[in-house]
């Protein structure tokens, strides 16, 4: 089996595997509960809490949500925010690059009264800034936009977005951070709300985080319990939050050397793909190396995924959380072509891809493309 569909979900790191074992043996009480072990336990919480927000470079100005996972942080952050200040406007905007789970949202809040706004990109892939400055104004409440998609891997110019959005008081920014994480260099700070998404780095897949500053508030959308903050309710998933810290602590730490790994494996696939007119590489220079979209001309993308899946090679033709059998959203909203969109395929990269495995890959690419020829 080779697996190079990494940006739905990463392996999870052995270490991180003994670290959630040992937890879920040891820390089965409940952290809510008053005695002894539940106040042991949600010091352990706090102390994974304060360790994350370190490793993130931020400070005690900032809080964590810990949630089930990345779509339900997009959704108390989109919802929350957006009715807790719907009396300071009613306005949204978000990029055409987001993931299902912020378009989902916003198109929930347009039933509510909502008005949300699409900033589109550029050719190269990147937010368009003058567009956005354009669009913003008193009635804005909330903008979101993803530092790293996760079907072309597009890096977003975060700090001349936070510069803009600073010239406005009553703007909150949010940003999906799940794809960047571990994989390329971001800086965190001045930003209102960021979501986590641990599966995404060699954590485990049970649990999200929501970053907020604690000067902003949202409206919870689950009711219960208490928890770790006023925000999310339900018992707090303690060995899930103690190993997704070691989990970002390695992925932080490896960041280096994995992204010099994978760039090597993505320049050897490009190399391979830049040999063959009939194929349209969707990436941009400025994508990420572990991602490389793309599309064989007049062949539609789960035709491959399925020739290669019956050669067990797991490749995507889209964010897994995207319908089936309609085009890339994302390729579409950067060419403005379906059918680019519903040719093009993704192959994901992470530092558990041996290069003997990229030439198996290319070597049945090859035979397909002889035959499609």
């Amino acid at each position: 089996m080779i697996y190079l569909d990494y940006a739905s979900g990463e392996k999870v790191n052995s270490s991180v595997l003994e670290v959630y074992t040992k937890s879920l043996k040891e820390d089965f009480a409940n952290p809510n509960s008053v005695h002894y072990l539940g106040k042991k336990l949600n010091t352990k919480i706090e102390e994974s809490t304060s360790k994350i927000l370190n490793i993130l470079g931020l400070d005690d100005t900032y809080e964590i949500v810990y949630t089930s996972g990345a779509t339900e942080s997009n959704n108390l952050a989109i919802k929350g925010l957006a009715n807790r200040y719907k009396n300071f406007g009613k306005t949204i905007i978000i990029s055409s690059l987001e993931h299902t789970s912020i378009t989902a949202s916003c198109e929930a809040l347009t039933k509510e009264g909502f008005n949300v706004l699409v900033c589109h990109v550029t050719k190269k892939g990147l937010i368009n800034i003058e567009e956005l400055k354009k669009m913003l104004n008193n009635d804005v409440i909330l903008v979101s936009i993803t530092s790293l998609d996760s079907e072309l891997s597009l890096k977003q110019d975060i700090d001349s977005i936070k510069e803009v959005l600073n010239n406005y008081e009553n703007i909150h920014f949010h940003t999906d951070a799940s794809s960047i994480i571990g994989k390329e260099q971001f800086n965190f700070n001045g930003i209102d709300l960021i979501t986590i998404a641990p599966h995404k780095f060699g954590g485990i897949g049970d649990l999200g985080m929501l970053i907020k500053k604690k000067n902003v508030f949202l409206n919870s959308i689950i009711s219960g319990g208490r928890s770790t903050t006023v925000y999310r309710a339900g018992t707090p998933n303690c060995p899930s939050i103690i190993a997704n810290t070691k989990a970002l602590e390695l992925a932080i730490n490896n960041q280096k050397d994995n992204y010099e790994y994978v760039k090597k494996l993505n320049n050897k696939i490009k190399e391979f793909l830049e040999k063959y007119p009939n194929i349209v590489i969707n990436t941009r220079r400025e994508s990420s190396p572990y991602i490389i979209n793309f599309g064989i001309k007049n062949v539609l993308s789960n035709t491959l995924v399925d020739y290669l899946s019956e050669k067990e090679i797991y490749v995507s033709s889209k964010t897994s959380c995207c319908p089936v059998y309609s085009p890339s959203k994302l390729v579409l909203a950067l060419t403005n072509n379906k059918n680019i969109a519903n040719e093009s395929v993704r192959v994901s990269l992470s530092r558990n891809v041996k290069e003997e495995e990229i030439d198996i890959f290319l070597k049945e690419l090859k035979c397909f493309l002889e035959r499609v020829d």
